[in-house]
């Protein structure tokens, strides 16, 4: 449909030293999600705080990993669960997308990590993944489960920073990594399973209309994390095909940027000098990767 992209390769940023690796022994979530594979580690969810601190998760060990602004790793906080997203919030505090357990909130200067929700109705959340904050501390996170084509069942939900929780969107074969259009009035959803990065327009009381496919891939096993430029443009971390991809605001593609290490690209955030390099997790081996761009990244909220 359209020609191929100009491709570039990332760099190898950093590394997960092997001193914070675990071996010799499993856990359930690798089993489940990466079975007969050596998982040591298995980082997701790149947010940076206003002072240059890289945080991450470690799906596979129920850690939350800070890469100082001096280059140095450290455990930030270690419990029983599988947090697969982070986001910071403007004051600080860092929320966490729980597979198992939902939201959680950490305290940075503690490691202390406490609940917020567990589930919405009455029932527990299927599995969450990934979140998102609004300009106005909104925030949205997909609830993903183990859903597929074949039980399209799972949600996007919205917690108001002054209100209750609610359903923006149900019946998601896979719901992943989303973003907030510039104006706030459009979510940009990666669906993994079906290969697919989603717009879902809101209408002024958060309700949606017309939702439909954005962008379609092939390969891999589909879109994970993405994130928003200063112009619109997003990029999309392909997990499994080892690569992110530019696309313009129209959906047309600017840029492939590959791995240099192993294929699980899984998620993305801006940071660095004028917030122009994109920094990518690939989970595979534990790395960081970066790319310089020439738009920078789209403020967060963890920056306003």
């Amino acid at each position: 449909m359209f020609p191929p992209p100009p491709r570039v390769e990332a760099k190898v940023f950093a590394r997960v030293p092997d001193h914070l690796r675990i071996t010799g022994r499993t856990s359930r979530w690798a089993e489940t999600h990466r079975p007969g594979a050596a998982t040591d580690c298995f980082i997701e969810g790149p947010s940076f705080d206003r002072h240059g601190n890289l945080y991450m998760v470690d799906v596979a060990w129920g850690r939350v990993l800070k890469l100082s602004v001096d280059g140095v790793f450290s455990v930030a906080t270690e419990y029983d669960g599988n947090p697969n997203g982070l986001k910071i919030h403007a004051d600080g505090r860092i929320f966490i997308a729980d597979f198992a357990k939902g939201l959680l909130l950490l305290d940075p200067a503690s490691g202390a990590v406490g609940t917020v929700l567990d589930g919405y109705a009455g029932k527990p959340f299927h599995g969450l993944n990934d979140l998102h904050f609004a300009s106005n501390g909104d925030l949205y996170f997909t609830d993903q489960g183990l859903s597929g084509l074949h039980d399209p069942y799972r949600r996007v939900l919205r917690l108001p920073a002054d209100g209750q929780l609610d359903v923006v969107l149900n019946k998601i074969p896979s719901p992943n990594g989303l973003v907030l259009d510039r104006h706030e009035t459009t979510i940009f959803l990666n669906v993994t399973r079906d290969n697919a990065v989603w717009r879902v327009p809101m209408d002024p009381d958060g309700s949606v209309y017309k939702v439909g496919a954005f962008i379609r891939l092939s390969g891999g096993m589909g879109p994970d994390g993405l994130a928003m430029d200063a112009e619109g443009r997003l990029a999309v971390a392909h997990i499994g095909l080892g690569c992110v991809w530019l696309f313009s605001a129209n959906g047309e593609p600017l840029l492939r940027i590959d791995s240099p290490t192993g294929s699980m690209t899984t998620n993305v955030a801006f940071g660095g000098e004028g917030n122009r390099t994109l920094f990518i997790t690939e989970s595979e081996t534990g790395c960081i990767l970066s790319a310089e761009l020439d738009t920078p990244g789209r403020q967060m909220f963890s920056q306003l």
